[in-house]
């Protein structure tokens, strides 16, 4: 996965996509179909066996070289059409941490804040919890709502045991909910697309409208990104 990526605010977004999590589509090398000389024949004359030697030889194709084909590069679509100014969908969500189970409509009135992450073998996301620790602990007083949205990457079975630890690995105080096999994130982001990250970011205003979408990788606790998410969420705040 690659450095944070910039906002985009009312116009323009995610650790990988799972298609880019998964190894990139190679085509298959072409086989080499020619088969090696064949003997010549024995023979007691050497001018004989010379001769059918270089019969052989000459009627016999060379080896072919393997054909090869590079790697085709993954194309992605990180467009927010249909999302910008939209109204954020339901939660789809299976269990909820640090929190009774939460709807987006008992969070009218407030600035809501959704971040998906998954476990510490994402760097991107332990690089991300100061700056979603710091949000809450700034502006919850203030009518910020945090929500983290774990997504299961793990090559091992979903176990939510697991994930409340890494609640607590992270620090996290706020709301966490788990997005089982995805719902939330494919309804809100995923679906018909091919993303750059699954770690993306939606700030929605006090009506349920999202008004900015951060595309993903880390949000580095000071820098340009949290300038801007800082700047939108006090915005959104004064409305």
């Amino acid at each position: 996965m690659n450095s944070a990526r910039t906002w985009t605010f009312a116009s323009l977004a995610a650790c990988s996509s799972p298609q880019a999590s998964s190894p990139e589509e190679r085509a298959a090398p072409a086989s080499t179909s020619a088969s090696a000389p064949a003997p010549a024949p024995a023979s007691a004359s050497a001018s004989a066996s010379a001769s059918a030697s270089a019969s052989t030889s000459a009627s016999t194709p060379a080896p072919q070289r393997e054909a090869t084909t590079a790697p085709r590069p993954r194309q992605t679509d990180d467009t927010l059409v249909g999302v910008i100014d939209q109204p954020a969908p339901p939660f789809q969500v299976s269990q909820w941490f640090n929190s009774a189970p939460l709807t987006l409509d008992q969070l009218r009135g407030k600035v809501v804040f959704v971040r998906w992450f998954m476990g510490p073998s994402c760097p991107f996301c332990s690089a991300t919890a100061p700056t979603l620790r710091a949000l809450h602990e700034r502006y919850a007083a203030r009518g910020l709502a945090v929500i983290g949205m774990y997504h299961h990457k793990e090559e091992t079975p979903l176990d939510p045991k697991q994930v409340e630890g890494w609640v607590k690995h992270f620090g996290y105080q706020f709301p966490v909910a788990i997005d089982k096999d995805w719902a939330t994130l494919r309804k809100w982001w995923l679906d018909g697309h091919e993303r750059s990250y699954t770690s993306v970011s939606f700030l929605i205003d006090k009506t349920g409208v999202v008004r900015r979408v951060h595309l993903g990788g880390t949000i580095a606790p000071e820098g340009a990104d949290i300038d801007a998410i800082r700047a939108d969420v006090e915005r959104l705040l004064a409305q």
